[in-house]
């Protein structure tokens, strides 16, 4: 029988928070840039059934998308 973890919903809610609070000083292009990155990763690991090439490759190509929308 598998056992799961379950992270509390506060220790989410902090590590959101704290993520969103580094981005503050960020340029416009560099905000994209994070925010293509972290979609096109979990595009990724969707679309690869979690495999961690699949999760790099999405963050690599979201991360250009998102740095090129900026231009």
């Amino acid at each position: 029988m598998e056992k799961t973890q379950r992270i509390p919903f506060g220790t989410v809610a902090i590590a959101i928070l704290f993520a969103l609070g580094g981005c503050s000083g960020m340029s416009t292009q560099g905000k994209n840039t994070a925010v293509g990155a972290g979609v096109g990763a979990v595009g990724g690991a969707v679309l690869t059934g979690g495999s961690v090439l699949g999760t790099v490759g999405g963050a690599a190509v979201g991360g250009v998308v998102g740095h090129e929308v900026s231009k």
